[in-house]
């Protein structure tokens, strides 16, 4: 059995990202999720505001856009 290579579609042909590509991205935003909540637990036992905030506004980032690569596949 052989392969036609005129019949041979690519996934650059196509559009469609790699299947690392697309999990590439959802390890960035879980990572960017971990380390905010880990910087805004850390911030609240130094009692720290600012940093709180920023932990926040990380892990949210990052929950953000988990759910757009889950609303996208």
């Amino acid at each position: 059995m052989s392969i036609d290579p005129d019949k041979v579609v690519t996934q650059e042909e196509t559009g469609e990202p790699a299947p690392v590509d697309q999990v590439e991205g959802r390890v960035e935003a879980e990572m960017k999720r971990i380390e905010g909540s880990a910087k805004e637990a850390v911030a609240q036992g130094m009692h720290d505001a600012e940093r709180e905030r920023e932990g926040r506004e990380l892990k949210e980032e990052g929950e953000r856009e988990l759910n757009e690569q889950r609303d996208s596949q």
